[in-house]
């Protein structure tokens, strides 16, 4: 079972590094933008009178902290997912046989 446990970390280490190793950024572009970024080129591109139907009800300061939101509902999500998926465990192991 370690050796298991070890070898997918690993292997889960070696997935998340190497897109960084394999794709340098360049002062040209940014790799790893968000597809809202690219939404928005497209849709300019493609229709460039545009108005959208609605303002966001709430605008970051920063990138740093639209970044930071987004990491804490991905955190919440899935410890909420983790949570549930070990009492559904713990209720299937601790029932009367």
């Amino acid at each position: 079972m370690k050796t298991q446990t070890t070898l997918m970390l690993l292997a889960m280490s070696v997935l998340m590094v190497l897109p960084l190793l394999l794709h340098r950024a360049t002062d040209e572009a940014e790799i790893f933008g968000g597809s809202d970024g690219q939404a928005q080129e497209e849709i300019t591109r493609i229709a460039p009178g545009y108005e959208p139907w609605f303002e966001p009800l709430f605008e970051p300061p920063s990138g740093e902290i639209e970044s930071m939101l987004f990491t804490l509902q991905a955190a919440l999500g899935a410890g909420f997912i983790g949570f549930y998926l070990g009492t559904r465990r713990r209720n299937k192991h601790a029932a009367p046989a």
